[in-house]
């Protein structure tokens, strides 16, 4: 694997050797462990298997500084005997460049659709290997590869396992063993995330390298490593595993934080660095799913939804509770901050992976409604000017039921105990108000009601 690494970077350097252009395989934006063990080994296959004249690149999805960020991978490279110096990241390959000039083929491994930054070398794409939901349209010219297991590692190894299984050496079997056991959680079927497939290939590869780390140790080391934040700033804690997604106006990021959401809460100044961070990056979102495990190592779930607009963090925070497919089984939490809402998720089985199809749906729906001209309600606005609209009503001496009491703000949620009390108030009628307090106030218009 070294040797082959150190060919890739002097091909980068040296025009002659990549002039009938290069075959580049990726992983995901997060660049977790199974995205970046993916695309190196699944490139260390294609180098050895391809006819094509291409040389075969694999590519971090990320800059080379945010690398120290992702303290799992550092481990079991380090514990493969790979130095980071070997990697090739994304600002150090010009993509798009490489796409004009017709010298770009690519295999995206961990991830199945490109993000819009990228959607220009879509027509690039020549195969895909995922273990997420197929998002993209079938084409001739893509093979696609697209099974649910635990982790995309798994059909990596199946792949050279069935095509060519003396590329298996024990680096090679280490860097997929290592992260089959930490994204199927030790394997444990409480976890939600192992399939028949997973295990039938940690077996196979533990079977052929027997000096394999045992599954235990080896999960207790990764997962401390993993979960290693010590030091962090809250940005570099947001970026260290984190998706972004768009549709229409809207782009939103989706943080994986290695700590409890208290602790995370209680940050100093957390509420404006979640504004800068947004800010820095143009995310108009930010959703935090929060992972730590009790004493009897049961995963503990809970998430936070920040926006500066009310109307972005409703809309979203209404979409993850209404969420059947899964039910994340949201319970609200107190939140120190007015643009934070924080919850328990009940349903510790759903992690990123099975979140974000949710929020894909959302931003789908946004953009539809979006191109539509549909009007959005902001509820904490309507509240707002249904409260300003009671008082300036009292001003100006609109009679009210004194026996009734006044209408609780919780009663514009759907459901509220009092909807068959009082009657609902609409939109209309907040116009049909707001009219009559402006004819009342405005002297060169008078008014004859309850005269």
């Amino acid at each position: 694997m070294e040797t082959y690494l150190k060919n890739c970077h002097d091909a980068l350097k040296s025009p002659s050797r990549n002039a009938s252009g290069l075959h580049v395989v990726m992983g995901n934006e997060a660049c977790d462990l199974d995205s970046m063990v993916s695309a190196l080994t699944f490139a260390y296959f294609l180098s050895k298997t391809l006819d094509a004249g291409k040389v075969v690149v694999p590519v971090l999805n990320i800059p080379r500084a945010e690398f120290p960020l992702r303290t799992d991978n550092a481990f079991l490279l380090s514990e493969s005997g790979l130095s980071q110096d070997l990697l090739i990241f994304r600002d150090e390959i010009d993509l798009h460049d490489l796409h004009r000039s017709k010298r770009l083929s690519l295999t995206l491994v961990d991830h199945n659709v490109l993000p819009s930054a990228d959607s220009a070398l879509e027509e690039t794409v020549m195969e895909v290997i995922d273990h997420r939901p197929l998002e993209r349209r079938a084409s001739p010219s893509c093979a696609v590869t697209v099974e649910l297991v635990g982790s995309c590692a798994t059909l990596v190894t199946e792949r050279i396992a069935q095509r060519a299984p003396e590329l298996l050496d024990q680096q090679v079997a280490q860097l997929l063993h290592g992260t089959i056991i930490l994204d199927c959680v030790n394997m444990a079927p409480e976890a939600g995330k192992v399939t028949p497939k997973d295990s039938q290939y940690a077996v196979f590869l533990e079977t052929r390298f027997p000096k394999l780390p045992p599954r235990g140790a080896l999960f207790q080391s990764l997962q401390n490593a993993k979960f290693d934040v010590s030091g962090l700033t809250t940005h570099q804690m947001l970026l260290k595993d984190m998706k972004p997604a768009s549709g229409g106006d809207l782009k939103l990021a989706v943080s994986v934080i290695y700590m409890t959401l208290d602790a995370f809460l209680q940050r100093q100044n957390l509420q404006q660095e979640l504004c800068d961070f947004c800010q820095q990056h143009n995310y108009n979102l930010l959703v935090a799913m929060t992972i730590s495990f009790k004493d009897n190592k049961e995963p503990f779930r809970q998430l936070a939804v920040y926006s500066s607009s009310s109307l972005y963090r409703n809309e979203i925070c209404r979409a993850l509770e209404k969420a059947r497919n899964p039910n994340l089984n949201l319970c609200p939490l107190s939140s120190p901050y007015s643009d934070v809402k924080a919850y328990h998720q009940g349903n510790t089985l759903a992690s990123r992976k099975k979140v974000l199809p949710i929020i894909k749906d959302f931003l789908k729906d946004w953009e539809r409604r979006t191109a539509q001209g549909e009007k959005f309600e902001d509820v904490d606005e309507l509240e707002d000017d249904m409260a300003q609209c009671t008082a300036d009503a009292e001003d100006v001496g609109i009679e009210e039921d004194s026996q009734v009491p006044p209408t609780p703000m919780n009663s514009l949620v759907e459901g509220c105990p009092l909807d068959n009390g009082l009657p609902k108030i609409s939109a209309e009628a907040l116009v049909e108000k707001f009219s009559k307090i402006t004819n009342r106030d405005d002297p060169d218009n008078v008014s004859t009601e309850g005269q």
